[in-house]
């Protein structure tokens, strides 16, 4: 599946009423590549990840998945395709973390309500590679905010399905657990899944991601490898403030210039 387009965004335009929040989107997304989606609050991140996922309807451009529009797709045949995490979820139901991993095998269940082999391997192998083994039987509304978003990823995991939309992901999380999902995502991509990842942390991005693209007032502003086009140029633009690149021991990382001096010196 490596190399594949999964999907296609093609010159996709979207407006809440007379607001137009996206602008002629064109993108692709690949099977066995990771690619980071970043840009200012309010640039239509998480609103093309709606039209994507079929959460919002489309009035003008078109998305395919593997080759047909997502308007074809039943609500169970996108899910069996496409999984989705969002940034913050919290049942009305307490779920256990198992039971809630358990929901991502949903569309590949069909009218058996019994969970079978390959369904519970699937839950475990995503609750071990989440290191959430330990909290398996814990009551799902009694964790950390970040323990709760590794579970909502390890539930995507075992979707199984074959493109995956990270929504800012890591933000709840600490240093620690934040590399563990990072490192999870980039490893089932190197297995062939798809994957984009919205997420506010250039450095995450450039260390992480194949690919990436920029999005700002509804336009992509540059696509492309990503350490090719996460550059003190680009990140500029899109914040309107310095910003100053190093390496350091062979890896490049990004970081803010806070006085008047340091951007002189720059």
């Amino acid at each position: 599946m490596a190399g594949k387009t999964l999907m296609s965004v093609h010159e996709l335009s979207f407006a809440y009423g007379r607001r137009t929040i996206l602008h002629e989107i064109s993108l692709n997304l690949r099977g066995g590549r990771l690619r980071g989606l970043l840009g200012p609050n309010g640039s239509g991140k998480t609103t093309l990840f709606k039209c994507c996922l079929g959460f919002l309807k489309v009035a003008r451009g078109q998305i395919e998945l593997e080759g047909r529009s997502i308007a074809e797709y039943s609500p169970r045949e996108l899910a069996a395709r496409v999984a989705y995490v969002p940034q913050e979820h919290r049942p009305a139901f307490p779920y256990t973390v198992r039971e809630m991993v358990e929901m991502g095998r949903t569309p590949h269940r069909g009218a058996i309500p019994a969970l079978s082999k390959a369904d519970h391997r699937a839950v475990d192998q995503a609750l071990a590679r989440l290191n959430l083994t330990a909290l398996a039987n814990e009551n799902y509304n009694h964790l950390s905010g970040g323990q709760r978003q590794l579970v909502l990823v390890a539930r995507a995991l075992a979707q199984e399905a074959a493109l995956l939309f990270l929504d800012e992901p890591t933000s709840s999380l600490d240093f620690s657990n934040q590399l563990i999902v990072w490192e999870a995502v980039q490893s089932i991509a190197r297995e062939g899944l798809g994957a984009i990842i919205c997420c506010h942390d250039p450095n995450h991005i450039l260390w992480f991601c194949d690919e990436a693209a920029a999005i700002k007032d509804g336009r992509i502003l540059a696509e492309g490898p990503a350490r090719e086009i996460i550059t003190r140029g680009l990140l500029e633009e899109l914040y309107d403030r310095p910003i100053q690149t190093a390496d350091l021991n062979g890896r490049s990382f990004i970081y803010p210039l806070t006085s008047p001096r340091e951007a002189n010196d720059a």
